[in-house]
């Protein structure tokens, strides 16, 4: 799977974080980090940071 997050919508409420933390974070600057490509083991996870967003900045889709 790919992970992407569109920064310009992105406005760090974190939800991904808590639902997520294996594959979203913040840095010391407060900027939001994550894994573009995740394990597929991390997928319910993943989704449900997806969905948590409250801006809909991430958009998963399947690996190739």
């Amino acid at each position: 799977m790919r992970i992407t997050v569109d920064m310009d919508v992105c406005q760090s409420h974190g939800q991904c974080v808590f639902a997520a933390p294996e594959s979203f974070s913040f840095d010391d600057d407060e900027y939001l980090r994550y894994d573009p490509a995740p394990d597929d083991a991390l997928r319910g996870s993943i989704a449900k940071a997806a969905a948590s967003c409250p801006v809909r900045a991430i958009t998963v889709v399947p690996a190739p």
